[in-house]
């Protein structure tokens, strides 16, 4: 599926990489719905990418406004054919061990992670399915396969976000609808600043890095469910190889995921 005049709704989509992901897409000709808190780092890459593409922007929080962002999208652009679930909910920083966790802190973390893209999925699946096509990104993290000290609320919230992914993907299995969960590798984003304060990651790559391979997903990969790791896709495609690292996917939505780490 070609991103031209296509509709793709991402979340997150003010910074890292979700506006990395919104660049690239632009630039493939796809009008953009793009969603995020932060109003004013919205407006100004809705103002970069307006000269490109058409552009509607939502500032709304995908843990409470799922009907009204999914309700707004299809009023004005009658359909979506991608949905990319990338907002994220680091939750308190420094991150808490789960021995100490802010039980309403987790429950945050585990609504915008896990839940609201569940919910979006939910309102946008219908008319995915009735054209019998469309693709659904979730954005993931070893975090939530890993066992990592002090990244528990995170991580568990990944790890429910993929297993919804698994059984939703198997229960779609025939709809033409395509779902995704991929792991963009560690990055030197804000994010991932607020998670460990004062840890130097610069020489982590920038979320521009892991962004091709949600352009590779939607135009080129086929494969009705798969768990990806981004860096692969893109290493792949650097050396010329048409086939991916075989370890980037697994492709029977009823399959265990296994994986390394990734960063």
């Amino acid at each position: 599926m070609t991103l031209l005049g296509r509709v793709a709704l991402i979340t997150g989509a003010s910074r890292g990489l979700g506006r990395e992901i919104a660049r690239l897409y632009a630039r493939r000709g796809a009008r953009l719905v793009l969603v995020a808190r932060g109003e004013a780092a919205l407006r100004d890459i809705a103002t970069e990418l307006s000269g490109t593409t058409e552009v509607l922007v939502l500032a709304a929080d995908v843990g409470k406004e799922a009907e009204q962002i999914a309700g707004t999208a299809l009023q004005r652009f009658g359909r979506v054919d991608v949905l990319i679930n990338n907002a994220s909910e680091i939750g308190p920083t420094p991150m808490p061990l789960l021995e100490v966790y802010p039980w309403d802190a987790l429950l945050r973390v585990f609504r915008v992670n896990a839940v609201a893209p569940l919910h979006l999925t939910q309102l946008l699946l219908p008319q995915m399915k009735s054209r019998h096509q469309g693709v659904i990104i979730n954005v993931t993290s070893d975090a939530g396969l890993q066992a990592y000290p002090g990244w528990g609320g995170y991580g568990a919230s990944k790890a429910a976000l993929e297993h919804l992914s698994r059984v939703l993907a198997a229960e779609i299995a025939d709809s033409g609808v395509r779902l995704y969960v991929v792991d963009p590798g560690d990055m030197n984003t804000e994010m991932h600043r607020q998670a460990e304060p004062g840890v130097d990651l610069s020489h982590l790559p920038g979320p521009d890095v892991p962004a091709p391979a949600f352009v590779h997903l939607v135009e080129e990969e086929t494969v009705p469910f798969g768990r990806f790791e981004a860096l692969k896709i893109t290493g792949a495609r650097e050396r010329g190889n048409p086939m991916l690292d075989p370890g980037s996917r697994i492709r029977d939505p009823r399959s265990r995921l296994s994986t390394s780490p990734s960063g």
